[in-house]
Order: C-alpha cells, then structure tokens, then sequence
C-alpha cells in the first residue's frame, strides 16, 4: 500500500474491508474457547454465559439504526474510526471485567463498536463497486473475512493455553487500533451524497426500505440463515467441551471444517456470480442449510455423543451461507445507492436482533443434550426458505 489511499481497483482494498467485517466474527469466535473457564471465573452459569453473546448481538443490533444515518450525513470514514475506538475502549473493559454484570454491560458496548465494520463495508461496497459489481465483490471479501472464524478459535485456545481469559480482549483491542491506524491513512471516503440528519427524513429512509417487500423478505431470510449459524456458535463450546469432552487447544480444528465450507460457498458464489441471478444462487444456499441442519437433527437424535454427526453437516450449511450472505446483501442494497449505509444498517440490525434472541433462547433450554441447538437451526432455516420461495416466485414474475 504505497498510495495515500486504495482505489477501487486495488485489491488492498479488498483486504481492507474484510478486516473491517472480521470485527464482528473476532468478537464472537475468538473468546468461545474460553466460556467455560469465563463461567468458573465468574461463578456462574451457562445460560449467563449466553447472555454475553446475547447482549453483544443486541449492542451490535441497535448501534446499526445510529451508525447508517450517520454515516449517511458525515461519510463512511468517520463513523468507522468513531465506532472502532468504541470498540477498542469496550475490550478493554472486558479484560477488566470483576463480575459478570460488568462483562455484560462491556460486551453491549463491543457489540456496538463491532458493528460499524460490517456496516460500512457493506456500505461501502455498494459505493465503490456498485449494483452490478457488488455480488461479486462482497463475495471475495466473504472469503478474506473467513479467515478470521478459520484461526479465532484456535488463538483464542493458543492464548488460553499461555494466558488467563483478559488477553483474548486485550488482543481484540490491540486488533481495533490497527484497523483505526489503517482507515485513518489508507481509506478513501465513498459517500456519494450527504443525507440529511432530520428525525423525520432518517424515518422517510427507513419507511422506504420497509415499504419495500423484496428488501424486507430477502433482509430477513439472510437474517435467519445468519441466525442459525449464531445458534451454534453460542452453543458450540459447551456442546464439544462440555458435553463431548473435546479438549480446548482442540476446539479450534473443528471450527475449521466450517470456515472451509464457508469459504469454498464463497468461492463458488463468486464464480456464479456473473452467470445466474443472485436471486437463484440465495434460495440453492438456504435449501443447503436446510437439508444440513436436518441432517444435524436427525444424526444427533440417533448418536448423542458424536462429533461427526455435527460437524459434517455443518460444513454444507456453511457452504450455504457462503451462498446466502453475499448475494443477499446485493438484492437487499441494489435499489438503494443513495442510502445504503441506511439499508446496510437495518439489514445488519435484523440479522443481529433474530440471532440475539436465538442465541438467548439456546441458551435458556441447552442442558445436556445439543438437541436446543440443531432444533433452533433447522427451524429457522425453514422459515426462511419460505422466504427464498416467495421471492424466487416474485423475480420470475418480474423477469418472465
């Protein structure tokens, strides 16, 4: 990176933006290992413990109604830095953190900074890249950021292994000032044209995404696809270590299989990208996650203590959301290049608000059995095929 800033056509760019997306995973993958040590720390449960992931999403959920209007009005680079230091001072009160209600309160505030760079990268993407360009795009970055889930679990193990739990913030926040470093010298501002701040016209711009019934129906079949996978997540360091006594410094490997059927969804999405409708590739993503997290059900009624069961399917519901994400983000920002940082906000906020309260739920019914987890997963995949079906039949419609 030798220019003062990237342009479009550099592929530092690319780089850049999956950083800024990597935020949020980080957040999540990188202190999982650590859940059960955290719970004994802190003398607690593994429903509080959930909470943690819970209140992260629902910070994370609510900053996105703030953060896209305002970076609609002052520009993506701003609120980018403004967000990530918030991020960056939240860390640091997790590594801090004496009692479970000061760690829950921290991670709210994570959740909140975390989410400026999925946000804008979005946002931004549509911006630079736009509506033709942009499937593909966000694609590649997909499989940059799956880098993040692939060696987050297992850092986070390596630093359990040298380092009590605090450093695995302590090495979030040391990550957040790089990004801050990055943005500050490299990026260049993308907003095309500045919003007005007014109550009443952040509200017309939120009416007119709602009134919109592909925006909301494809906004949320990706939020329930997404969901799932939060499903897991939150339950996956008690499921393999609890319950099928996985050791932690091998906790990491199995997240592995995922993030490579992510990336190769990915891979695969990109590659299609210029060939079939975006809106075909989405709905083959979510029958994927369905037939998989079927699978799951089915496998673990039948072999309660086995890994396999789980990890094998979970590998093609990762390829289905590697198909599911970037193309959904594409339909959902097409018709809106004069407010995407609005449109990017509402659909990060869906996404997070269905998995905070999946997450919550999980965690309120998972005892010792992974049957709350894969019963969360399959049920919304389902739903949000329903979805995949009616917009498939609504853009067949459109384009007879």
């Amino acid at each position: 990176m030798t220019s003062r800033t990237l342009k479009s056509d550099s592929p530092w760019l690319l780089a850049l933006l999956a950083a800024l997306v990597a935020l949020g995973p980080l957040s999540v993958d990188m202190y999982l290992p650590a859940l059960p040590a955290m719970m004994r720390a802190f003398d607690t449960s593994v429903s509080a413990m959930h909470l943690t992931l819970s209140v992260y999403l629902t910070g994370f959920a609510l900053f996105h109604l703030l953060c896209g209007p305002l970076a609609d009005r002052f520009g993506r680079k701003p609120i980018l830095i403004l967000g990530t230091a918030i991020f960056v001072a939240a860390c640091i009160s997790c590594s801090q953190a004496e009692t479970i209600r000061e760690l829950l309160w921290s991670r709210f505030f994570q959740g909140m900074g975390a989410c400026v760079g999925p946000t804008l990268a979005r946002a931004i993407v549509r911006d630079v890249f736009g509506p033709t360009r942009a499937a593909r795009a966000l694609s590649l970055i997909a499989m940059l950021m799956a880098l993040a889930p692939a060696i987050a679990p297992s850092l986070g193990g390596a630093l359990l292994l040298l380092f009590p739990w605090p450093s695995i913030f302590w090495f979030l926040a040391a990550y957040g000032i790089a990004v801050i470093t990055i943005v500050a010298r490299y990026l260049e501002e993308s907003l095309p044209t500045p919003q007005s701040l007014h109550p009443l016209a952040i509200a017309q711009n939120y009416a007119e995404l709602l009134k919109n019934p592909m925006y909301v129906s494809i906004t949320c079949a990706s939020a329930l696809i997404y969901a799932g996978l939060m499903a897991y997540l939150s339950a996956s360091s008690f499921v393999y270590i609890e319950m099928l006594g996985v050791p932690v410094e091998y906790f990491g490997a199995i997240f592995l299989t995922s993030v490579g059927g992510y990336i190769g969804g990915s891979a695969v999405s990109a590659r299609m990208s210029s060939r079939i409708p975006s809106e075909r590739i989405l709905l083959v993503g979510i029958i994927m996650a369905v037939i998989a997290s079927g699978t799951m059900l089915a496998g673990s009624s039948v072999l309660p203590n086995s890994i396999i069961v789980l990890v094998l399917p979970m590998i093609f519901y990762s390829m289905g959301m590697g198909l599911v994400l970037p193309h959904s983000m594409a339909i959902a920002l097409r018709p809106f290049p004069h407010i995407a940082g609005t449109a990017s906000a509402w659909m990060g906020f869906t996404q997070m608000a269905i998995s905070a309260l999946s997450s919550a739920m999980v965690g309120h019914f998972l005892q010792d059995s992974p049957a709350p987890m894969v019963l969360a997963m399959f049920a919304l995949s389902c739903v949000a095929l329903v979805l995949g079906f009616w917009f498939n039949w609504t853009y067949d419609n459109r384009n007879p």
